[in-house]
């Protein structure tokens, strides 16, 4: 792992953890504003999976978005699966800055700019994340990795069909 990824990572994570704990310590008080999102996303997600038990209490999914990101933050900043953990971030920070600074219904000036600020704080986040969920630390990615498992097949196979041919004429040379 390079200096830069061992450094970035536990940075980009830190916020996850503060926040996390924020919300578990604070569900109560956060539920109700996380109430108008949680009523669209919680029929979504039960059509799309009726499978998955989902709650429907504003706290409960407050407390089990905290987890989430206490959970995903620290498996990120110890470099454990980063690109799941990042990944996990970025869906959880999606209705958490949805949820928590919607600064275009704030009626006065200060608290609209405080809302915008941490709403475009969030998206910046949401880009790193990103990025992170994206990075292979030097690797080949599983998409190269299928380009290259069909080029290798298709080049295997041109090799098999021109010695099929080949042998196809020595056989006809025989025969014939």
């Amino acid at each position: 792992m390079t200096v830069s990824r061992l450094i970035a990572r536990p940075m980009l994570a830190s916020m996850f953890v503060v926040g996390g704990v924020n919300a578990l310590r604070n569900a109560s008080a956060m539920g109700p504003k996380a109430a108008p999102v949680t009523a669209k996303i919680v029929p979504m997600v039960k059509k799309a999976a009726p499978q998955l038990p989902i709650p429907e209490d504003p706290v409960t999914l407050v407390r089990v978005n905290g987890v989430a990101q206490v959970v995903a933050a620290l498996a990120l900043a110890t470099g454990r699966a980063p690109r799941l953990s990042a990944t996990v971030l970025a869906a959880s920070l999606v209705p958490t800055t949805v949820a928590g600074h919607r600064f275009w219904e704030e009626k006065d000036k200060a608290a609209r700019t405080q809302q915008q600020v941490h709403f475009f704080k969030n998206v910046s986040m949401l880009g790193g994340l990103i990025i992170a969920a994206g990075d292979t630390d030097g690797k080949p990615g599983v998409t190269w990795r299928a380009r290259r498992v069909a080029k290798d097949a298709r080049r295997e196979a041109g090799h098999l069909a021109q010695s099929a041919r080949r042998e196809a004429k020595l056989v006809k040379a025989k025969v014939g």
